[in-house]
């Protein structure tokens, strides 16, 4: 969110902002390990995330995650101590910090789907998104598994699709909301990324859309940058806060734009929306 995914960091902020949720930065935060961390060691992959947690908690504030990966690992730590006692006392231990459990992470998009709502988006709406046909991509760390991100409904969730039709544009159904784009083996596979996000864009222009949406730095970047055709084969891949931005008429949407690899201008230029 401070570097390759700042246009969503942006965009988050200057929409939370917009309908009056106040976020705070956790101090002195540090990387939850994903993907590296859980795939190497136990006990790292739980303290690294744990002690964000342990961070928050003596914030007295619950977290609020935009990033997948992030939020899995935090989700899954809380879940794995709430289980094992034993477990919680070693994982303390090593972070040498308490930590209860007392506080829940939360995707950012169930935030405002949940606790903002839609009336009010629809309220804060000037430049509503007609034209735009596009497919909810939630990849697979938000939804799964469900017994830890307790995210809703795990195989059709439709949160942000709900939240599009708020903005104005027209959430399309497909078959790929779900599916994964390879973010984890997007320097060691490309080959294996290259034929996911080719299925992820087949799909979604099987659909009708026009382009995709997401809660997914990690699966921004990797369909962002890895899809192949001529530039009118391209579709545009938005931060569902971009679209939310654009929709409240927020400053800075064209330089968040900016920043994508397959450029939203034209498209956006076509239905008038800039």
């Amino acid at each position: 969110m401070d570097s390759t995914a700042k246009e969503y960091d942006m965009s988050v902020h200057s929409v939370c902002k917009e309908l009056d949720v106040e976020l705070q930065e956790l101090p002195d935060w540090n990387c939850c390990g994903a993907s590296s961390g859980h795939c190497t060691n136990l006990k790292l992959s739980l303290a690294l995330p744990g002690r964000n947690l342990a961070i928050a908690e003596k914030e007295g504030l619950d977290i609020a995650v935009s990033c997948p990966a992030c939020f899995l690992r935090l989700k899954k730590v809380n879940y794995d101590l709430s289980q094992d006692e034993k477990l919680r006392q070693e994982i303390v231990r090593i972070m040498d910090m308490p930590y209860e459990g007392r506080l829940k992470t939360r995707h950012i998009l169930d935030i405002i789907y949940h606790d903002v709502g839609l009336e009010i988006i629809k309220e804060k709406v000037v430049n509503s998104l007609k034209g735009l046909k596009v497919v909810s991509y939630y990849g697979c760390l938000l939804v799964r598994p469900p017994k830890v991100t307790e995210f809703g409904e795990h195989e059709n969730p439709v949160l942000m699709d709900e939240i599009m039709e708020a903005i104005g544009a027209e959430p399309l159904d497909w078959s790929g909301k779900i599916d994964c784009c390879g973010g984890s083996l997007a320097l060691t596979r490309t080959d294996i990324v290259c034929k996911l996000v080719e299925d992820l864009k087949v799909a979604a222009k099987k659909a009708g859309a026009n382009c995709i949406v997401t809660a997914c730095p990690l699966c921004q970047a990797n369909v962002d940058t890895r899809q192949k055709g001529s530039k009118d084969e391209l579709l545009p891949i938005f931060y569902f806060s971009e679209l939310m931005g654009l929709a409240f008429k927020l400053s800075g949407i064209n330089k968040w734009f900016k920043k994508h690899v397959i450029s939203p201008f034209q498209l956006l230029r076509e239905h008038k929306l800039i």
